[in-house]
């Protein structure tokens, strides 16, 4: 084969690797104003093994934003147990809900609409670019015994149909070594505050909104963690490639 198909080629297969390197997570309008979905974890683990005291207590609401961008979440998270100063929990959407019996496995892998796995590691820097599903990755990990946060997040879904929506899904709780100790599925609310959630949360007096993507609160037991690579462009990419050549 010639030097110059042999080349042309390349470069193509390298286009396409670029392309799917820098697809990322679309922002999310025209979300139904004064949806709430909520998924309480269950009083018994699905992990029994370990440091656990009982199960992880707590809950994940997912409420629309006043303007219907992206997903308003409030992290509520108690009786974690304890671990090194160097140890953490991670929690995300997961793809299915979890069956009757409870086993987490079956609620299969991560939210990701974009196919873009999970690695290398989100970078929180650019939300953007990790799993639609990957919270902590994306507003920070568990690493205390309680945690109390809520973010929007600008890629998240309450509109039936969507990829990207979160309401027919569940939420797992896992070490940091990925083992799955707990799962619940989201359940949609009517006429009731979600946990974390004050009534003027859809935009009543008193609330002030975020820019999505932006952390409104957080207890001192989130960690955010980046994956110390900066973010590749198509640039930098086909600079790379074609020096290769």
């Amino acid at each position: 084969m010639p030097f110059s198909t042999i080349r042309i080629a390349f470069l193509g297969a390298a286009a396409v690797a670029v392309a799917q390197v820098i697809q990322t997570a679309p922002i999310v309008s025209g979300n139904p104003l004064g949806v709430t979905y909520q998924a309480t974890l269950p009083e018994t683990p699905f992990f029994t093994g370990g440091s656990l005291n009982g199960n992880v207590k707590g809950s994940v609401s997912a409420q629309s934003s006043p303007d219907g961008v992206g997903v308003r979440f409030s992290v509520n998270f108690d009786n974690v147990p304890k671990q090194s100063s160097s140890d953490f929990f991670s929690y995300h959407i997961h793809t299915m809900p979890v069956p009757a019996d409870g086993n987490c496995t079956s609620a299969l892998a991560h939210l990701d609409p974009t196919n873009r796995g999970e690695n290398p590691i989100c970078d929180s820097s650019s939300p953007q670019s990790c799993q639609v599903g990957d919270l902590s990755g994306k507003y920070g990990f568990v690493t205390d015994t309680a945690l109390q946060a809520e973010y929007v997040d600008p890629f998240s879904s309450l509109k039936e149909g969507d990829a990207s929506f979160v309401g027919n899904r569940s939420i797992v709780f896992h070490f940091g070594n990925k083992t799955r100790i707990t799962c619940a599925n989201f359940v949609r609310l009517d006429g009731q505050t979600p946990v974390g959630l004050d009534s003027n949360s859809t935009g009543g007096p008193g609330y002030v909104p975020s820019e999505p993507g932006q952390v409104i609160s957080a207890g001192s037991s989130v960690l955010s963690l980046q994956s110390g690579a900066l973010p590749l462009t198509l640039a930098s990419l086909a600079a790379f490639f074609i020096a290769a050549l």
